[in-house]
């Protein structure tokens, strides 16, 4: 697991849940926190360079892992590893016999680099060590199976090849589907930020799920919680899921508070049970937007303005406006603050 942002999402449950699988018919899983290959970035499934991350951005998000990942694990059946304890060790010339083992060509033929290679997109040097670096792990820890995504397969056979070049036998691989991110269209990806983190509170973990398309709803349901039948009224369907996956990550009673505040906000146009206060620089609401982290940029805000995603007391506003003391602004459907001047 590559730590580019401090949570572990939904969609990595997929794999931590057969991981789970083989602890409980007795076998040990190496989960590898990829401290050194973040600062490489993969490429797989990506059309452009991802920035590079230091060693200390890498270090604060990996320190939360583990027990996020215990949440699924069996602590005592697990080995924990960084792949900078081998990789950070290798010299010059270990470095070379191992990029020895492959040719050109063969990293070449990974999708994604024969794609941008096509389109005439940069493709960073660097950037070829991934599946290099990647493969030494499995010769690292002596794997037998290596499990991943689908987007994983090509890293999962390259680590196989890597392993026969060092007199190993080769690992088997498994790959599993991948969970699409909230938007529908991408895979679940901290970087592209449309992820839900399994630490999150439950009342946004909730709102993330009944935030997704209704076509995913069925897929979220058998991948996060191996169930196949579901209400046919698509909202109470998502709803299902939200429930169940709020349970599975904060117990039940988490679960029924969290769908009671969605029904509150959403359903009977409530406010928040707990609304946070703001006192902004100035009384304008693009201020307020961009003090409250509703918006990035005062374009942004005014986006936002112009489609009717900001209400201030529960109307819509579409200028920039001052904002009355007290009054409650809200922001697309989970952003809500209340103004205090003065």
């Amino acid at each position: 697991m590559d730590p580019t942002a401090p949570d572990i999402h939904a969609g990595h449950l997929v794999v931590l849940d057969v991981l789970r699988l083989f602890q409980d018919e007795g076998h040990t899983a190496v989960l590898i926190i990829g401290d050194y290959t973040a600062r490489i970035g993969d490429p797989s499934g990506r059309s452009e360079t991802r920035p590079v991350l230091s060693r200390e951005q890498v270090e604060a998000n990996a320190k939360t892992y583990f027990d996020q990942a215990y949440r699924v694990l069996d602590r005592s059946r697990t080995e924990v590893r960084h792949n900078s304890e081998w990789l950070d060790r290798m010299s010059a010339a270990d470095i070379l016999r191992l990029l020895g083992t492959q040719t050109l060509q063969s990293v070449l033929q990974r999708e994604d680099f024969a794609k941008r290679l096509k389109d005439g997109e940069p493709i960073g040097a660097h950037e070829l060590l991934y599946p290099f670096s990647q493969g030494y792990d499995s010769v690292a820890v002596e794997a037998d199976l290596e499990i991943g995504g689908t987007d994983q397969l090509f890293n999962l056979l390259f680590g196989r090849d890597i392993q026969r070049s060092y007199g190993q036998p080769p690992q088997d691989v498994a790959v599993f589907p991948l969970l699409e991110g909230l938007d529908g269209v991408n895979k679940m990806s901290k970087s592209l930020g449309n992820y839900i983190g399994i630490s999150e509170p439950p009342e946004e973990v909730y709102g993330k799920v009944m935030s997704i398309p209704d076509p995913l709803t069925p897929r979220y349901a058998r991948l996060l919680l191996e169930r196949d039948e579901l209400p046919d009224n698509p909202r109470d369907a998502k709803a299902t899921v939200a429930r169940g996956l709020v349970e599975r990550l904060h117990g039940a009673d988490a679960a029924e508070a969290a769908e009671a505040e969605w029904e509150r906000r959403f359903r009977q146009r409530e406010l928040p049970s707990e609304l946070r206060e703001l006192r902004p620089s100035r009384p304008n609401l693009i201020t307020v937007l961009l003090e409250a982290g509703f918006a990035k940029s005062a374009s942004e805000a005014r986006r936002l303005l112009q489609q009717g995603g900001v209400r201030v007391g529960g109307d819509k506003v579409a200028d920039d406006v001052n904002v009355a003391d007290g009054a409650v602004v809200s922001a697309g459907k989970r952003n809500f603050v209340r103004v205090r001047l003065g």
